[in-house]
């Protein structure tokens, strides 16, 4: 009787209907067994890999030698190489390690971003597993409509130090103008279930309470505490209750006036359909204003809005607000009474923020995104997205562009 043998069998060439089935109905003649496979066709080009483990009572050069036939009458080439039993089960022990997942997101993927980027997974000792673009295929004669680029990186291994190789990334997102975003790939990460977001300068591109002061006439003031607030110089509550202090008198329908001309930030609408096509939940967490955010839940679709409610008398702003104000603490509360309420775990949910008022909530979500964030917030965050829209967050739970070209079944 014959040891056991195991071969890797490598294919390559044009790719055509059929390939697959016509191979393995060569293996399948012998009963063979396949250990593991994976395929990548990359402009019309095939790669495919076949790892198999040849019966006991059977030899493999007849397989082979009928395997090179089939590939030659194919048009394909083929390599075999015979691989170690004991190699085999080292590499089978490896599936144990850690796996993350790596999007790399910007205008467009250069040479030089895969190359840092993989020269600091080197220096960890990670093996990339996978390397799979996610955004859509980009035309040279129209580039000017797709100027986005997205690659997700499967990685295996242990990370000699996982806070400085963030910290890395984080230098060079900085430096090459990308967005790098390093995740552990478990169940959690592909069962998100609700995204929570900050309102302004996150779901919206303006200060609403700068807006408002500058129809008051206090705008320089407002806009200086906002800023010290923002870059967490100044605790936010008490720059809050300052800022709304100085709108006192403000007519209500400036407010109405506000509110339908909210500039929406790229992405938003984009992203919150495709959230509510595929189930999950959304809300707003905001220390801004709720007669804002229900407008834009209104208008965008959202389920849930948390944000403080300004005190309106004889159709005048008081400068005070009703109930608790929505500070730092207040948001990671509300996030945390939110996955209860949706009886999910912290680990499904993502949250969205651009200040430091949001980082409480963006520590204890599964996770936690600074959007065009301040650089004392991005380098506090797991996550930043700086160089894409609001939408380029479905890149991060691995949609594909093509996804949302695909309706219904197939």
């Amino acid at each position: 009787m014959h040891m056991r043998e195991i071969i890797l069998i490598s294919v390559s060439g044009t790719d055509k209907p059929g390939l697959t089935n016509k191979l393995t109905k060569v293996l399948s003649e012998y009963k063979i067994n396949i250990l593991d496979v994976g395929q990548a066709v990359i402009h019309a080009t095939l790669s495919l890999g076949i790892l198999i483990e040849i019966p006991p009572e059977s030899e493999s050069s007849p397989v082979l030698r009928d395997i090179l036939f089939k590939a030659h009458e194919l048009e394909l080439n083929v390599k075999f190489k015979p691989i170690d039993v004991q190699e085999y089960e080292d590499w089978v022990r490896a599936q144990g390690k850690p796996r993350y997942i790596i999007t790399i997101l910007g205008k467009q993927i250069t040479a030089l971003h895969m190359h840092e980027i993989s020269e600091i997974i080197s220096q960890n000792k990670l093996n990339i597993d996978s390397i799979k673009r996610l955004s859509g295929r980009k035309s040279l004669h129209n580039a000017h409509d797709n100027l986005r680029a997205s690659v997700e990186l499967t990685v295996r291994g242990e990370p000699d130090d996982i806070a400085s190789m963030r910290s890395k990334f984080l230098d060079i997102s900085r430096e090459l103008g990308i967005d790098i975003s390093f995740q552990i790939d478990n169940m959690y990460r592909r069962n998100r279930r609700m995204v929570a977001f900050d309102m302004d300068s996150t779901l919206i591109q303006a200060e609403v309470i700068d807006e408002l002061a500058k129809a008051a006439g206090v705008g320089e003031q407002v806009a200086a505490i906002t800023e010290q607030a923002m870059q967490g110089n100044i605790d936010f509550t008490e720059s809050f209750r300052q800022r709304l202090a100085l709108l006192a008198g403000l007519d209500e329908q400036v407010l109405a006036s506000l509110a339908d001309n909210l500039p929406i930030t790229q992405g938003a609408e984009n992203l919150i359909s495709t959230l509510r096509k595929i189930g999950y939940k959304t809300a707003i967490i905001s220390g801004g204003f709720e007669y804002f955010g229900k407008y834009l839940q209104r208008r965008l679709g959202i389920d849930y809005v948390f944000a403080n409610q300004l005190e309106i008398k004889d159709g005048k702003v008081t400068g005070k607000v009703c109930g608790q104000v929505v500070n730092a603490e207040r948001k990671a509360e509300i996030l945390r009474e939110l996955a209860k309420k949706e009886q999910i775990s912290l680990d499904q949910v993502i949250a969205v923020g651009d200040g430091a008022n949001d980082l409480p909530m963006l520590s204890i979500a599964g996770l936690g995104i600074a959007f065009n964030a301040k650089p004392v917030v991005k380098k506090s965050a797991r996550h930043s997205i700086s160089n894409l829209g609001l939408d380029g967050i479905l890149y991060l739970i691995g949609v594909r562009d093509r996804d949302l070209l695909i309706q219904g079944d197939v």
